[in-house]
């Protein structure tokens, strides 16, 4: 089973790289971005483990290190 978890920053916390990557952008002539969020991406191989215990697992991996949970949120897709 295959996992992929994206973690962003929370909507409430500033994103100075995203900022940047906006402004970079618009320098380029891209003016129609209003706004950038900047998170990650990761990919995990799970093996062969039932969903409910994937779901268990990977939710535990992101509050443990994947995320930082006080300024970021995540979201998984198993397939």
């Amino acid at each position: 089973m295959k996992a992929k978890v994206y973690v962003t920053l929370k909507k409430s916390v500033l994103d100075p790289q995203g900022k940047t990557v906006q402004h970079a952008l618009s320098t380029m002539g891209f003016n129609e971005v209003k706004d950038v969020r900047v998170g990650k991406y990761i990919e995990l191989e799970l093996g062969e483990i039932s969903k409910s215990q994937a779901e268990q697992k990977i939710k535990t991996m992101c509050e443990k290190l994947l995320a930082n949970t006080v300024i970021e949120e995540y979201r998984y897709e198993l397939n």
